[in-house]
């Protein structure tokens, strides 16, 4: 029984990677991530501005509207995300990851889909990140990010009708 209970509370090998990976960072590191969130932030911003204005179709005009949302919230996150690597003793980003563009809608909600799922990935290893380095309250700003990306994650998931990607394991990178 003993060893019955010592196998149920042992987490698994890829979590305790995780943990481990987290306890080891250092505030420079944690600099270089936020500067990379940030990057994809401002790709998020750019991405929906365009693709809300670009979505052609009476059955992408309710999207459109959300994408609108979308992108105001992006730019609080970027505002927030900014406010974190100065306070680390950083210098924000100032350049986007590159926006793919399509003149088909449906692509357009896939590139936004595959951006938020590494967007939820990354921040919740940020969390992590941050608890490690005993930045607690920087960790519940980015859990409050992270709150609006999945949501973002569930309405693009929603529109392409698709059930939403589970990215609850780090993405495995060929």
């Amino acid at each position: 029984m003993a060893d019955k209970q010592q196998t149920l509370t042992k987490p698994p090998p890829a979590q305790a990677k995780q943990r481990e990976a987290a306890s080891t960072i250092s505030r420079e590191r944690l600099i270089e991530l936020l500067n990379e969130d940030l990057a994809r932030e401002y790709q998020a911003i750019i991405a929906y501005v365009v693709y809300s204005q670009t979505l052609k179709g009476a059955a992408y005009m309710n999207i459109a509207d959300e994408l609108v949302k979308h992108a105001g919230q992006e730019l609080q996150h970027a505002l927030i995300i900014a406010k974190q690597i100065d306070y680390l003793g950083g210098d924000p980003a100032v350049t986007p990851r590159p926006v793919k563009t399509s003149d088909d809608a449906q692509e357009m909600l896939r590139f936004d889909l595959e951006n938020e799922n590494e967007t939820v990935r990354n921040y919740r290893e940020r969390v992590r990140q941050c608890e490690a380095l005993g930045e607690f309250a920087m960790a519940e700003h980015i859990r409050q990010i992270l709150v609006n990306e999945q949501e973002h994650q569930i309405d693009l998931a929603t529109a392409l009708g698709q059930d939403v990607p589970d990215v609850t394991r780090p993405e495995e990178r060929a």
